[in-house]
């Protein structure tokens, strides 16, 4: 025998989700990236931290709402992913207005920081200080032009292009998670309503047993 429908289900859980662990990263990489990078009294600044906020912020509150309102839950993970597509433009537009490169989707240093499935933001700065050791050897193999022999000022900027490349992978790992995400919570609600077409099914539930 089927187990009746519960009229609010289990909701939460929301720190078990992928998507909010890899947005929460997200917003530590990025609060430190902006703390070093960017202006703290910039608009630029504030933007950047108040969208990574959003995306975690969102996660969270559409999860918890989950069980009263599907309708909520899947706007609010929208807002999330709308939050961090905003982020991703703003890491773009750092590297194209200081003439950084931005790294190929392919390209097999942001595959390295993917595949180290990383869960803090040290671990990310280990990935990035070993990028760029690994750049030096390259420069230092190359000629004399290596790295080591370079202004302070190209450390930095090797180093802001590193870091801005390693939240945009992040990014597309997070944004790929939502994506799924809003589409399993669309095809949820089309199948099985919202609240008020389980409210419905759950008081004919209890009729029929009465």
């Amino acid at each position: 025998m089927a187990e009746p429908e519960e009229l609010i289900p289990k909701h939460g859980g929301y720190r078990k989700l992928k998507s909010f662990q890899v947005a929460q990263l997200v917003y530590d990489v990025t609060v430190r990236f902006c703390d070093r990078y960017i202006e703290k009294r910039s608009r630029t600044h504030d933007q950047m931290v108040q969208a990574a906020r959003s995306g975690v912020q969102n996660i969270a509150e559409g999860s918890q709402a989950s069980g009263t309102s599907k309708k909520t839950e899947l706007k609010l993970t929208g807002v999330a992913r709308a939050s961090l597509e905003e982020l991703r433009l703003d890491y773009e537009d750092f590297l194209r207005q200081r003439g950084l490169e931005e790294w190929q989707r392919e390209d097999p240093r942001r595959a390295d920081l993917i595949a180290r499935r990383c869960t803090t933001a040290d671990a990310v700065a280990v990935w990035a200080r070993e990028t760029h050791d690994g750049l030096c050897g390259q420069r230092g193999r190359s000629g004399p032009n290596r790295l080591g022999t370079a202004s302070t000022t190209s450390t930095s900027s090797t180093y802001a292009e590193i870091s801005a490349n390693g939240a945009l992978a992040l990014l597309a790992v997070a944004r790929s998670l939502l994506d799924r995400q809003l589409a399993s919570q669309a095809k949820a609600f089309e199948d099985q309503g919202g609240f008020t077409e389980r409210l419905y099914r759950v008081r004919r539930q209890k009729r029929a047993q009465t």
